[in-house]
């Protein structure tokens, strides 16, 4: 990246920053402020294509390390607490929102071939708890509905990434070798869980066990936690396993292990300092998360009108809607939710930053394929309308819930308030995509 493009980028960090509470009691996010300063600049400034180089490496770091960081704040004790209604969301619902969105995607774009439409489907299935964070941090909001959404976007974007990853790799491919990129993808996939798991285990015990024995400095704890996702991704690649899914479940492990050896250890570093651990590995994500949302604007908001289509647009609002919600409503059946409720859960599913990486690799990865271009026009409508839309919403439709669930005290939805308190998983999500409201306590979802 030129020198000039990074010392404008830093400079538009700190003026953001600066601002940020002012711009957070506007309902200007940070994926709002860098997509459309990205945009401008695509727009008006930047003349020549994007170094394919620099959108791969900063695609890869900036997934790699989201991952590893949404896998690791989701605690086991949350999975243990709404299993079911995790299971249905996560193994259940997303397969259908990814075989719905195929079924819409070879409908509206017939252009798009197989492997393509895979890819859309698959690129806008995870959802994102940042867009919507005035739902899921409004104590208002019943506890176990802010939970759901939160555990459901710290997982599926993990468990999204390998049928994406196939599908660019597919979609690349000549016909003759899709056969050998099946099988290729699914021996990375192997590969990738097994180094994940066993990074994660590995450098989780040793920090229990450098506790354990005095010899751990806490203050630098967090500068090695940031280095478990690279072991983990860069360790896969030179296995030629699929670093992506090292990363996520090397992050599931680390957490997995911290919950259930650390109160053991007699160093006082229980479970919850977790928290802390992953504080640096937030803190860059969110930097990252900056620089793809501005990559974001330059790439695809500042082309726009030439990857707009009618059929892409109907495809972005179906995305939204149906391809999102009636699944959702189908793998809730029998679970006592209310209707409200499900329809809350349906609607505040936002696209963001996953989506946006997905896109940026398809770009870097299948640049020569013509069909690709009606996609990344559908996924880069999709994002915006979701930034725009659920940024509005969030706030008016949580206070409205939260009022309709205090007046009518849902069973289902209450159960469990007053019995379980668990460690929120969406503040490095939040803080992530800017929402800057530092004077909320400390980003627990459970108020």
């Amino acid at each position: 990246m030129p020198a000039s493009a990074t010392a404008v980028f830093a400079l538009v960090v700190v003026a953001y920053v600066s601002q940020s509470r002012r711009l957070s009691r506007l309902q200007v996010s940070a994926p709002i402020s860098f997509t459309v300063i990205g945009a401008i600049v695509g727009g008006t400034l930047v003349r020549e294509q994007v170094d394919p180089a620099v959108i791969r490496s900063l695609a890869e770091a900036t997934l790699a390390l989201v991952l590893f960081h949404d896998a690791a704040q989701v605690r086991p004790r949350e999975l243990r607490v709404d299993a079911g209604l995790c299971a249905r969301l996560l193994l259940v619902g997303l397969p259908l929102t990814i075989l719905a969105g195929y079924g819409a995607a070879r409908l509206l774009l017939p252009g798009a071939g197989v492997w393509l439409a895979l890819l859309l489907a698959a690129a806008l299935a995870p959802t994102d708890a940042g867009l919507g964070a005035a739902t899921v941090l409004n104590p208002v909001v019943p506890e176990r509905v802010r939970r759901l959404l939160n555990v459901e976007s710290g997982l599926n974007d993990g468990l999204a990434t390998p049928v994406v990853l196939f599908a660019i790799a597919a979609a690349g491919s000549a016909e003759s070798e899709h056969g050998h990129a099946a099988v290729t993808a699914l021996r990375e996939l192997t590969i990738g869980l097994a180094v994940g798991l066993v990074a994660g285990v590995a450098c989780s015990l040793l920090v229990a066990w450098a506790a354990r024995s005095g010899f751990l400095d806490e203050g630098l704890l967090p500068v090695g936690v940031l280095m478990v996702p690279l072991v983990a991704y860069y360790g896969c690649v030179a296995l030629h396993g699929n670093g992506f899914v090292a990363a996520f479940f090397s992050g599931m492990a680390y957490a997995s292990v911290a919950e259930r050896v650390r109160p053991a250890v007699a160093h006082p570093v229980d479970a919850a300092a977790t928290e802390g651990d992953l504080q640096l590995a937030e803190q860059i994500s969110v930097i990252l998360g900056y620089a793809v949302w501005a990559l974001f604007g330059v790439v695809a908001v500042a082309h726009l009108p030439a990857l707009f289509t009618w059929a892409g647009l109907a495809f972005a609002v179906l995305s939204l809607t149906v391809l999102r919600m009636v699944p959702v409503a189908l793998v809730l059946l029998g679970t006592g939710l209310r209707p409200q409720t499900v329809l809350f859960v349906g609607w505040f599913g936002p696209r963001g930053l996953a989506s946006v990486v997905f896109a940026l690799l398809a770009v870097e990865e299948l640049s020569d394929v013509v069909a690709l271009r009606p996609i990344l026009g559908c996924i880069a409508m999709t994002v915006l309308l979701c930034v725009i839309l659920h940024g509005v919403t969030a706030g008016p439709w949580a206070t409205r819930f939260g009022s309709w669930a205090a007046r009518v005290k849902p069973t289902v939805e209450l159960e469990d308030a007053a019995s379980h308190r668990v460690v929120a998983a969406g503040d490095g999500r939040r803080r992530r995509l800017g929402d800057s409201r530092r004077g909320e306590p400390g980003g627990s979802l459970t108020g």
